[in-house]
């Protein structure tokens, strides 16, 4: 999501962030994996897929602003 910001891929990278948020628990957690249906597998919760989600909303806000004013 991050790179796909910073490329410029805003629409794409949007998308990508909307869909990672439908992973996440009914309290907003993340699961170290996520299976074919969307379960939640593994370590819970897993502080490395909330560090990269703050990153990835972060570099995408950056580039929101930075399309709006070019």
């Amino acid at each position: 999501m991050s790179a796909l910001a910073r490329a410029g891929r805003l629409e794409q990278a949007r998308y990508a962030f909307d869909k990672m948020l439908t992973y996440a628990n009914h309290v907003g957690l993340f699961a170290e994996e996520i299976g074919p249906s969307g379960e939640q597998l593994g370590n819970f919760p897993q502080a490395f897929t909330h560090l990269s989600l703050i990153t990835a909303a972060i570099a995408l806000d950056d580039e929101l602003d930075r399309a709006e004013l070019g």
